[in-house]
Parts: C-alpha cells; sequence; structure tokens
C-alpha cells in the first residue's frame, strides 16, 4: 500500500526542545494547531523500532506494548502540532483514558520497523476518540496491517477531577469545522 507521504523513521533517542521558545516556534500566533486535523485519510505517521525489551521470550512484540506506541504516537503528535500536552496540563485540563479497544491482526517482532496511523476519530462535548492503525514497513512502504485500535480520552477539569466540556484550546484542534461538539 502506497502512502500520500513518505513514512517517517524512529529516532526514540531524539532530544526534545520544550523550552518557551520551541513550543512558540511550533504554533501559530492565532493559537490554532500547526498542522492539519488528522483523518483517516490522511493521519498522523509515527516510526516505532520494536526493541528488544518490547518482546516475549519468542520475539514477539507483548501485547501491552501496543498501548505504548498508541499513547506515544498521540502525545507526539499533539505536541508537532502545537498542543503538547505538557501545555494542556498547565492550563488545568486533563485528557485522561475513558476506553481502550484494540484488534490484533498479525504479531510484531525484535527489530521489526513499523508505522503507527493515529487520526481523530470522532468527537463529543467532553470527549475525542482517536483512531489507530499499526502496520510493519517494507520496503518503505505500509506492510501488513498488525493492530487496529481505537482510544477515547475524555476532558476533565484537573482541580475538580470532573468532566468538562473542551475548552477553546482543544476544540481548536479536535473539532473539525463542519462538525458540531
Amino acid at each position: 500500500m502506497s502512502t500520500a507521504h513518505p513514512l517517517p523513521t524512529a529516532d526514540r533517542d531524539a532530544e526534545t526542545d520544550d523550552s518557551e521558545d520551541a513550543a512558540e516556534a511550533r504554533s501559530d500566533p492565532s493559537g490554532a494547531p500547526r498542522c492539519p486535523r488528522p483523518t483517516r485519510e490522511r493521519p498522523y505517521l509515527h516510526a516505532v523500532e520494536v526493541r528488544y525489551s518490547e518482546t516475549d521470550q519468542m520475539g514477539v512484540v507483548h501485547h501491552a506494548n501496543y498501548l505504548r506506541y498508541l499513547e506515544d504516537a498521540r502525545t507526539i503528535m499533539l505536541r508537532e502540532c502545537a498542543l503538547p500536552y505538557s501545555d494542556v496540563e498547565r492550563a488545568g485540563y486533563g485528557l485522561p483514558v475513558r476506553s481502550v479497544a484494540m484488534q490484533y491482526k498479525s504479531p510484531g517482532f525484535f527489530e521489526d520497523a513499523l508505522v503507527v496511523a493515529c487520526w481523530i476519530e470522532r468527537t463529543r462535548a467532553a470527549s475525542v476518540t482517536f483512531g489507530y492503525e499499526i502496520h510493519r514497513v517494507v520496503d518503505g512502504e505500509r506492510g501488513p496491517l498488525l493492530l487496529t485500535a481505537e482510544v477515547e480520552l475524555a476532558c476533565i477539569d484537573l482541580a475538580s477531577r470532573r468532566a468538562r466540556a473542551f475548552p477553546d484550546m482543544l476544540k481548536r484542534f479536535f473539532i473539525a469545522d463542519s462538525e458540531s461538539a
């Protein structure tokens, strides 16, 4: 299967710049996200190389590690789109996981290059559901499908720990212009 844009490469040891200057460079002066809202047709792509510590004795990715791959893709996507999770928390909001559904299709193995496709599947007034596919990379292209998943996050006020509607900083990214929350 061919992709609309090049697949990313894994670089787990890359330094990230979380300084205020870097955060300012990631955002638009209006506060709008810097990248388009990811959709199933045009997902955010995140590269992963399976490490030995993520596998069982047979060299197969342990099922729990797929959750890490999903969370890494989601949080890095948000950071690259000028919505770092740390900024969300500093503003007093949290996005705890409300539900997870994963369907395993084929195993991943030690040293496999994988790509996690992540997109916003649907939003409601106080929750967002991300869709995912994880593929093995073969010859620089998305290869066999290993996993499909959905993760729903709820929006909460960190002080009260109660659900709340998305504040503007989150609406701008999570809710497309054609949607209503």
